[in-house]
């Protein structure tokens, strides 16, 4: 695919027309407060895995609702003392995996943190275990449009929440530094770190790489690949619905928790990403309130981005923040 979107010099400017809702950190702050009612309830189980350089937990937690949500924690073999802690989020229709398949962070020094994405885990990888218990209103298959009839039921109101309480769940272990917490992704990753990002006040730093979830009145337009087409084909069917369809999805645009950042962050793009437009993860970039920030561009790479060198490139600009 040739490049099909904004040129790099109106990228590096463009601005989203998303529309902010007036009550958006209202609503934020009440779902917080519910989930906070629950009792974090998180718990660590050692997991014989025949991994030599590591430990692996099996964590649950009480996420959203107070359901439960499955991690990995993994530290270092002979960890003594509070690591650095990096706390990642999963692609779309992925789960926590196996833990054999989250090693590099941990290679690192780190402590490292996975989170199983709720009603998700069935799509690629090792799998999930966390269940989704909530019901909804009709929708696409996928997971776009599960709640978009109201942000209350919206299914990425429970992710999100669940991620918050993820980054809360890790940082109750004796062996995490809170101090030093970092958020990070790829894909529905990244649109989640962004989201955590805006909701976590305190974190060392974010790297969200070729983020989703944002930027939803042009990525429902500008693409028709999945999973932002599920939109589309949500609204062939239920026409005349998009406005309130727009409505609910603002509730969880990453460019809005964006302007809310308060960490460094390194974001990453590619200028053929049909997945993930270019123009959607600069618009969240562009917002990113911080000026400790940058973004790494692939000029000849669809939603794979910068795969590897991404991954170096975070290695390195990671050691200034934890």
């Amino acid at each position: 695919m040739a490049l099909f979107d904004l040129p790099l010099d109106e990228l590096r400017e463009y601005r989203s027309e998303s529309a902010e809702p007036e009550d958006f950190d209202v609503f934020w702050s009440k779902t917080l407060q519910e989930a906070r009612g629950h009792d974090l309830d998180a718990r660590f189980e050692p997991v014989d895995t025949g991994l030599a350089t590591v430990r692996v937990y099996d964590v649950t937690f009480a996420g959203f609702g107070g359901h439960p949500v499955k991690g990995w924690l993994t530290l270092p073999a002979g960890a003594e003392e509070p690591l650095p802690l990096v706390v990642e989020f999963v692609g779309y229709g992925g789960g926590r995996g196996l833990p054999h398949e989250h090693l590099l962070w941990a290679s690192t020094g780190r402590a490292h943190f996975v989170m199983d994405t709720r009603g998700q885990g069935s799509a690629w990888g090792g799998g999930g275990g966390t269940a989704d218990p909530v019901g909804g209103a009709p929708a696409y298959p996928g997971f776009m449009t599960r709640g978009i009839d109201a942000p209350e039921n919206y299914y990425y109101r429970r992710v999100f929440t669940d991620a918050v309480r993820a980054v809360e769940a890790a940082r109750s272990h004796p062996l995490t530094d809170a101090s030093r917490t970092v958020a990070l992704g790829a894909s529905q990753g990244g649109g989640i770190t962004i989201a955590v990002g805006g909701l976590v006040p305190d974190l060392a730093a974010v790297a969200p790489d070729v983020p989703f979830l944002c930027d939803y009145p042009r990525a429902a337009t500008l693409t028709d690949r999945h999973p932002y087409r599920e939109i589309g084909l949500f609204l062939k069917t239920h026409r005349g619905r998009g406005t309130d369809a727009l409505r609910t999805l603002s509730y969880f645009d990453g460019v809005h928790f964006a302007a809310r950042g308060r960490a460094p962050a390194l974001f990453s793009a590619a200028l053929e990403d049909q997945t993930c437009p270019p123009s959607t993860v600069f618009a969240a970039f562009n917002a990113w309130a911080p000026d400790d920030k940058a973004i790494e561009v692939y000029d000849f790479n669809d939603h794979e981005g910068g795969g590897p060198y991404q991954e170096a490139t975070k290695l390195r600009w990671l050691r200034s923040y934890a």
